[in-house]
């Protein structure tokens, strides 16, 4: 044996000693690691590897060197889509059970056509070692097509994970560059040792194993140094990136030095290009206006509303924090983006309920009573016209005691519906009570209230409500009075109104009085 291949099995056996000790070494530190048991898993299977192929090159027989090869493939199959989920986990993406069991398929694959290619030869068209050869063993290899695939494979998966790593660069704070370039040196180590051996730059020997010794020592590094990992993938990745609250941190000058997941799908137009814009100019690109409070005050700043992809409407409040550095200096702030719809939602509703009547969603009496005396006094103000209605449903108890009160319900929506499609844009519509009704009408004079008024009674005349019961025909009775002036206050027109809307009863219902 050469002092070549002495040193080569020397750094080989090293490497595979080297990879049971960090398989150790991270063992202990369990607890804190949520990668822990992918590391474990992958130094293992690199200690196999390197083991296997020590041993394959101190064989003496091609026998000796297909079992060894065999348990070569053992490390190496499996230590590919390992390292590919600890990069995956690393960056916070948790692929489906059944996509993680896809990435084992190849591995499993070949590891059964390595150990059964005398079958078939379709890993190794001809594998067999050239006897007294000397110095390191010499085999003679044809590739088949198994080991194409899996060639391809393997190159894929360190691609892709270094394509994934490259990919967050810029979104990662500059505290965790250093840890994320170890991840992406780890990626790089086995693609280069792979052309190096594809190439035949230092034949015959295999630099992949070494490339990946290099490649696990960087990953334990990167995720044990200065404890960073219980930083990134929980604080960083866990919380920043997972919670439901969208955050843009800014840094001291209010420039954009990173963003999370959420607000990433809240702002969709957001962009890892737009890293190092100032807020003013980034707000008007995703928000199209601009900030409420362009000095950023601390605590709310505004409301911001959304449309989510079914088209239905967000609200969120953007909330502002300062961020400091241990000694207490201004590092920057947050913004938070808190989804308060369903409080909004839940106000909404509660002051929908509190101005509109429940059955018919038309203002309440108290509601209308509010706003009628604010549009009195400006109209009393501007020395204009102001008119009111009331109309109630003649014979409604009749309709009740026939049909029920399920049918007295419908008649009101009913009358609501007519009466509705007619009003014009500067009218209050309002259920006074029971089958009541009121109208208020800025600007209109005595005689106009009355034409009104006897348009909504021939509109519900001529408008019988039809149901599966049968048809219940409707009329009503309707009171129009007009203020005559300064100081007259809305209770006192609202009380002429009403004794006009008696004098109609009086008269034989179905009519409009003044």
């Amino acid at each position: 044996m050469n002092s070549q291949l002495t040193i080569y099995l020397t750094l080989i056996s090293l490497s595979g000693i080297f990879n049971v000790f960090l398989g150790l070494y991270v063992f202990p530190r369990r607890s804190r690691v949520p990668s822990s048991s992918l590391l474990i898993l992958y130094s293992l299977a690199l200690a196999v590897y390197s083991f296997g192929y020590a041993f394959e090159l101190n064989s003496t027989s091609t026998g000796e060197v297909k079992l060894w090869n065999t348990l070569e493939y053992v490390g190496l199959s499996f230590s590919i889509p390992i390292g590919l989920l600890v990069i995956l986990q690393y960056l916070g993406r948790k692929p489906a059970r059944a996509y993680r069991n896809l990435l084992f398929v190849i591995p499993i694959a070949t590891w059964v056509l390595v150990a059964t290619n005398d079958l078939h030869h379709f890993f190794y068209k001809e594998f067999a070692l050239l006897e007294g050869s000397g110095g390191a063993p010499r085999l003679t290899i044809g590739v088949g097509e198994g080991y194409i695939v899996f060639s391809s494979y393997a190159f894929c998966c360190w691609l892709a994970g270094l394509m994934l790593l490259m990919n967050r660069w810029k979104q990662t704070r500059k505290t965790y560059r250093p840890q994320l370039l170890a991840l992406i040196l780890g990626q790089i180590a086995p693609m280069v040792a792979g052309f190096v051996y594809l190439f035949g730059i230092i034949p015959p020997l295999d630099p992949i194993p070494l490339g990946l010794t290099g490649s696990s020592g960087l990953y334990v590094w990167a995720v044990l140094a200065n404890k960073r990992l219980t930083v990134v993938p929980i604080a960083k990745e866990t919380i920043f990136d997972s919670t439901e609250v969208g955050f843009l941190v800014l840094d001291s000058t209010n420039r954009l030095i990173d963003y999370n997941r959420t607000a990433g799908r809240l702002l969709p137009s957001i962009d890892p290009y737009m890293i190092g814009w100032g807020i003013h100019r980034l707000w008007v690109e995703l928000t199209g206006k601009s900030l409420s409070h362009p000095d950023l005050p601390k605590g709310k700043l505004e409301e911001l509303n959304l449309t989510a992809a079914g088209g239905s409407r967000l609200y969120y409040e953007v909330r502002c924090s300062v961020l400091r550095h241990r000694d207490g200096e201004e590092a920057g702030r947050l913004l938070s983006l808190i989804n308060v719809t369903e409080m909004k939602r839940l106000q909404m509703e509660l002051e929908h309920q509190a101005y509109h009547d429940g059955l018919t969603q038309i203002y309440n009496r108290a509601h209308f009573v509010q706003l009628a005396r604010d549009l009195l006094e400006q109209s009393l103000r501007a020395g204009r016209s102001f008119t009111v209605v009331l109309f109630d449903i003649d014979f409604f108890k009749r309709v009740n005691d026939t049909y029920g009160h399920d049918m007295g319900d419908k008649v009101i929506r009913h009358v609501v519906s007519v009466c509705g499609g007619r009003l014009e844009e500067d009218m209050l519509f309002a259920r006074y009570g029971g089958e009541e009704f009121v109208l208020a009408l800025p600007s209109r004079d005595l005689a106009e209230g009355c034409r009104f008024a006897e348009s909504l009674r021939d509109a519900l005349e001529h408008a019988p409500l039809v149901t599966q019961q049968g048809t219940v025909a409707l009329t009503s009775s309707f009171g129009v009075a007009e203020t005559k002036g300064s100081g007259e206050t809305l209770d006192v027109l609202l009380g002429r109104a009403d004794e006009a809307l008696y004098e109609s009863k009086r008269n034989g219902r179905n009519r409009v009085s003044a």
